[in-house]
């Protein structure tokens, strides 16, 4: 059984702040540099956060790309997240990911996020 919230996370893994999130790199990151951003506050998920955090939010994935960049050189970047079980939450504390992505890293990247359904990802 997993983690049931990121506090159980230890701090020594924290590598960022804003004010209302924290960021750690991935325990299982899809690439090198994939970084979670986490609400301070328990928050089920995005649609839980208030108007404060939703705009420190954008804070948080700037600070997330800084970080990244300092360590690695992504050609571009997935932002994503998932809100309840049947769309792959699994740890129900509020958490958007930052996936960096590299040139050559799959043979067609055509379709991004789309492809949370294999059979949409193609357009």
């Amino acid at each position: 059984m997993g983690i049931n919230n990121f506090f159980e996370i230890d701090r020594n893994r924290h590598i960022g702040e804003t004010l209302h999130f924290f960021l750690i790199r991935d325990g299982f990151p899809v690439s090198p540099g994939h970084t979670l951003i986490i609400t301070k506050a328990l928050r089920e998920d995005y649609f839980e956060l208030t108007q404060e955090e939703k705009a420190d939010l954008d804070n948080a994935i700037q600070l997330a790309k800084k970080l990244v960049e300092e360590e690695f050189a992504p050609d571009g970047y997935n932002i994503g997240m998932n809100c309840g079980e049947t769309a792959g939450q699994t740890v129900f504390h509020f958490h958007c990911h930052l996936i960096p992505r590299f040139s050559g890293d799959m043979e067609d990247p055509r379709g991004g996020v789309r492809y949370v359904i294999p059979s949409k990802g193609s357009y």
